[in-house]
């Protein structure tokens, strides 16, 4: 028996996205829902963001140690394991979503349990344990619906038991060999963290030639050089061709195209996201089921007449990110609710940040991609260490800050910064490309002595031709 029950909005998906799009409709005066068939929070909560930082800080925090002398030799154990990993369990809530969906319930929204499609224009069907639900949104259904780990068409590799980011980041034990195919952001983490929890090889294969193959090009070679000091075997230009396992817990053996094998005791496949949208409904609306949803600068979903439907997230493949999603979907709930709002971040400031030692932030447009752009572009670019604050780091302290400028308009369009804790730096760098201020302002921006953002300084020094 179908039940039916009106809001103004209607969300799909109960990650950080739906429940800041729900949020921010509320906020605005509006009524709505929020269905989740798992956990309310979604993927960064459980699966990603927080447990996988709390794996990686402290090794993190020990490898810092390590390098300020006075306190290195106070360092002489390794990272706890068994404390480690209660604490994961802990920043990812146990894997409980109780407090979340108190919170859900606290702002006023209707938390709706079960698998949710569309069934029209408008319209909701939701099958929860007891009855199928008929939810009718009076303005919007906004679609945030995630992402899963895509799987490539490797012979062999869906015929048996691998990891993904969920398996690996809620793991009870240390695996003993560890192979991973994919060398970007969850490859390059997690074989840190790993690495630092005892795991005795570490091996990374990744197709294309270098790691982070998204940021610029200096950034992976620090980053390749770091984890091969800590024992990582880095394998790039390397591509798999078969999988095989011996049994179902038994010994993974990966063949590469050069014919070499390689063998595993767990094989983490981290080679990118593919959407949420194969059965959602979005066939009965008009649109083709599988791939990302493509929205305007409003986040409407194009292809849908009438401007109901929204997407937000990973589902509309705008920027993966969970903090470009929360962006998206606080303009969502404004533009629902008739205000004037723009995604603007998505095409000029999306930050991003690889929480290895050491750390890659970065926001904007590497150099090669302002160069596709037609910018006419300068590059500054000096070593962490040119600030006292960088050099006060620690000893052998490795890394570099760079920023993409448009001469043209004499505005920074892109910033990446490598070292120990830069991920901290990175919203000034944002702050400068979203507000495009010029480099002859950014000069009356004084950056406190002696901290590691007086790189700043010594980049517009670069500007100047100063050395």
């Amino acid at each position: 028996m179908a039940t039916d029950r009106e809001y103004d909005v209607v969300v799909i998906g109960g990650g950080s996205a739906g429940e800041n799009a729900a949020w921010y409709a509320i906020d605005n005066g509006l009524s709505a829902a929020l269905v989740e068939s798992a956990l309310v929070g979604g993927e960064c909560s459980y699966w990603a963001c927080m447990p996988s930082k709390a794996l990686l800080r402290p090794g993190e925090v020990l490898a810092e140690a390590r390098r300020v002398p006075g306190a290195a030799a106070a360092v002489t154990g390794d990272v706890d394991v068994e404390r480690t990993l209660h604490s994961r369990d802990e920043f990812a809530a146990h894997w409980d979503d109780k407090y979340q969906a108190q919170w859900v319930e606290s702002i006023g929204c209707d938390l709706v349990r079960g698998v949710a499609r569309l069934a029209g224009e408008r319209i909701v069907e939701v099958d929860t344990e007891d009855a199928t639900l008929v939810l009718r949104a009076h303005k919007a259904v906004v679609v945030a619906t995630g992402s899963g780990a895509a799987i490539p068409p490797v012979e062999g590799l869906r015929d048996i038991r691998v990891w993904d980011n969920r398996e690996i980041t809620s793991a009870k034990e240390v695996p003993g060999r560890l192979l991973i195919l994919g060398g970007g952001v969850v490859g390059v983490e997690m074989a840190q963290a790993w690495r630092w929890l005892g795991a005795e090889q570490v091996t990374i294969v990744e197709m294309q030639d270098r790691l982070v193959p998204a940021e610029e090009p200096f950034a992976s070679d620090l980053l390749r050089a770091s984890l091969e000091r800590l024992g990582i075997e880095v394998l790039t230009g390397a591509t798999m061709v078969k999988a095989a396992r011996e049994g179902v817990d038994g010994p993974v053996t990966i063949s590469l195209e050069d014919g070499r094998e390689l063998t595993g005791d767990e094989l983490l496949v981290a080679v990118g996201r593919t959407p949420n949208t194969r059965h959602i409904g979005l066939e009965t609306v008009g649109l083709e089921a599988g791939g990302y949803l493509e929205t305007d600068d409003r986040l409407r979903v194009q292809g849908v007449d009438g401007d109901w439907l929204y997407a937000v997230g990973d589902v509309n493949g705008r920027a993966l990110l969970t903090h470009q999603g929360k962006y998206q979907a606080r303009l969502v709930g404004d533009v629902i609710a008739g205000k004037d709002r723009h995604d603007i971040a998505d095409d000029i400031a999306v930050p991003r940040v690889v929480f290895t030692d050491p750390q890659i932030a970065a926001v904007g447009l590497t150099q090669a991609q302002a160069e596709e752009r037609g910018l006419g572009v300068k590059v500054l670019q000096v070593a962490l260490t040119s600030a006292a604050g960088g050099a006060l780091r620690g000893k052998d302290v490795e890394g570099v800050a760079q920023l993409v400028v448009d001469e043209a308009r004499r505005v920074v369009v892109g910033a990446t910064f490598t070292g120990p804790g830069v991920g901290e730096m990175l919203h000034a760098a944002t702050i400068a490309i979203v507000a495009e201020i010029s480099l002859d302002r950014l000069w009356h921006a004084v950056p406190a002595f002696p901290t590691v953002s007086e790189v700043w300084l010594r980049l517009l020094e670069q500007d100047r031709g100063i050395a």
